[in-house]
């Protein structure tokens, strides 16, 4: 079994905004325009120095760039997998591909062993996207990445990512009460070791749904309702800290979860919460924060 990730990119961004350009395709944003960026800032700060106590190894890089309102969500644009692949994804919105930085890529291959480059940014003149881990929750032991088709989410193209990484995709459509498309799969979806976290009733074909449900395998199923899912209690990722697996999640999300919800996580992980009030403005969570780095690290 694939262990969880031990190590995590983080970027702390200095002049964190709400982004007028995913305004249009992120329910989850409260809006467009100013926000309090140094609140942002004291909250990733935060969240970075309770999983470095937890024992995990955090990467930790400053944004500076005026330019640049969404930076603190890198896993939107890169992944690191065991195999040692690290992929760079095309974002929809114009602003979000200035996020793409070759010192931070330099630093990941200083200190992991990274195998192979994928680059799939070119598409974006296509207007073909895949946003990453957002628009994709990968299951790293049955080789199995799990996408909900949105805006974001190109499904030719993540089958043509899997062809490349030897992965079986499964797409299917979630949408919220009012039918727009989930715009990212992470917000709704977080696979654990053993369990996960899916706003199944999201999925409103009983096909889709069922297929879902079979992928899961033999792991136990928190079943969130979507108000839930509207507190970001799916936007939740595990992580291996010094005493186990952690599974992260803002404190508004872990707030949202039921009592035998959470024993259902915590027969798995340790429940890790930190309040990220400013960032969840944007229409992302903790999970949305930290982009793994699973390759292995150099000596």
């Amino acid at each position: 079994m694939t262990l969880p990730p031990s190590s995590v990119l983080m970027v702390r961004p200095h002049h964190f905004a709400l982004n007028p350009e995913t305004l249009a395709d992120n329910g989850y944003q409260s809006g467009s325009g100013t926000a309090d960026a140094a609140a942002a800032h004291v909250e990733v700060t935060a969240v970075a120095a309770a999983l470095r106590a937890a024992g995990v190894e955090v990467l930790l890089f400053e944004d500076e760039d005026l330019e640049t309102p969404d930076s603190v969500f890198p896993n939107n644009w890169v992944s690191v997998h065991p195999d040692g692949t690290l992929v760079t994804y095309p974002m929809r919105a114009p602003n979000r591909r200035r996020e793409r930085r070759g010192d931070i890529v330099a630093a990941i291959e200083q200190g992991f062993h990274i195998e192979r480059r994928l680059d799939l940014s070119p598409h974006e003149a296509q207007g073909r996207f895949l946003e990453g881990t957002g628009a994709i929750v990968f299951d790293h032991d049955r080789h199995l990445a799990f996408a909900t088709r949105s805006g974001r989410c190109d499904e030719g193209l993540l089958r043509e990512l899997c062809a490349h990484i030897d992965y079986r995709p499964i797409a299917f459509t979630a949408t919220r009460a009012d039918g727009t498309p989930v715009y990212h799969t992470n917000v709704m979806m977080a696979l654990g070791s053993g369990y996960a976290l899916v706003g199944l009733d999201m999925l409103r074909d009983p096909t889709e749904r069922e297929a879902l449900v079979e992928a899961m395998g033999t792991r136990d199923l928190v079943m969130l309702e979507e108000w839930q899912v509207d507190e970001f209690a799916g936007n939740a990722f595990e992580l291996a800290g010094r005493d186990g697996p952690l599974l992260t999640m803002s404190e508004r999300a872990a707030a949202a979860l039921r009592g035998d919800q959470r024993a259902i996580i915590e027969r798995h992980a340790r429940l890790l919460s930190v309040a990220i009030p400013t960032i969840e403005q944007a229409g992302g969570s903790l999970r949305c924060m930290l982009a793994a780095i699973e390759a292995p690290p150099r000596a």
